[in-house]
């Protein structure tokens, strides 16, 4: 498969805020189909306004925890228009706290949405692609996906682990013609940090006033954010229509600085213990 053609069908989650509505607003606008799925299709087809009315939009509620609900999601998409050609696993929402306040539920939770929603969703659109011999998936990591700091150990596990099934998942999938791109934004001005998209612990420990004042900047960033969702959402359709090209895409100036320290740090790991490693390996025959 060439590249996705504008009067494509996409199936995105996460559809109703942020960088998943606009990229179901310029996909609309471009000409493709679109199955959006959300927590309310309501709210979806409140904010498209208009945009909304067209036919080449199927707004779908649904809970991506809920592997049944997932796959008569995807099923409802191909009956529509006939096929899928990319898939968007865009779904997600912060979490500031530090690991020792991070409770049960709060893991749970995140993990569902951030590794085993995406799960769902890939086990039922990979067999469509399959058949079709070709498709994208396009799961929205973050640059918190590769490096981590402190307060986000939550977001940051839930990021790392859709890397390392984005890493697998391609070299799995290359043979059928289905490409995987792995999106690592930047901070981005939409509504990722206001109390809708952020979550923050039931209780706090004194022990972690830095976490605090970190909580306090976040949201004090809110509206400040560097990248341009309009732009984003743009870079992540046009990548969509290039064959070939890295299995990473890095959104913003910000969130190349953050991978580039992180790199530069692994390889001082590296280096650091070079010598040493080989002394855990059996001795050469």
């Amino acid at each position: 498969m060439t590249g996705i053609a504008p009067s494509s069908t996409w199936f995105v989650t996460g559809a109703s805020r942020g960088l998943g509505l606009e990229l179901v607003r310029q996909l609309l606008a471009q000409g493709s189909n679109v199955a959006a799925t959300t927590r309310s299709a309501e709210r979806l087809t409140a904010a498209l306004g208009d945009m909304a009315d067209t036919g080449r939009l199927l707004p779908l509620t649904v809970d991506l925890t809920d592997e049944s609900q997932v796959g008569s999601a995807v099923e409802r998409t191909v009956e529509r228009f006939g096929r899928l050609d990319v898939a968007v696993n865009n779904a997600g929402y912060g979490y500031l706290a530090a690991v020792e306040e991070t409770g049960r539920d709060d893991v749970r939770d995140m993990l569902d949405v951030q590794v085993v929603g995406v799960w769902n969703v890939l086990r039922s659109v990979l067999p469509v692609m399959r058949e079709q011999r070709g498709g994208r998936i396009i799961n929205i990591s973050s640059v918190l996906g590769l490096t981590a700091v402190p307060g986000w150990a939550l977001y940051c596990a839930g990021k790392f682990a859709l890397e390392g099934l984005s890493e697998a998942l391609a070299a799995e999938v290359a043979e059928f013609g289905i490409k995987v791109t792995v999106v690592e934004p930047g901070y981005f001005r939409t509504s990722f940090l206001t109390p809708d998209s952020l979550a923050l612990p039931a209780e706090t420990s004194r022990h972690y006033p830095a976490v605090r004042a970190m909580v306090e900047d976040h949201i004090k960033l809110q509206g400040h954010q560097l990248g341009d969702p309009v732009k984003g959402a743009a870079a992540i359709i046009a990548r969509a229509t290039v064959d070939d090209g890295p299995l990473r895409q890095l959104l913003g100036s910000d969130a190349h600085a953050y991978a580039t320290a992180k790199v530069e740090a692994l390889r001082a790991d590296l280096d650091a213990t070079a010598a040493e490693a080989p002394a855990t390996d059996f001795p050469q025959a």
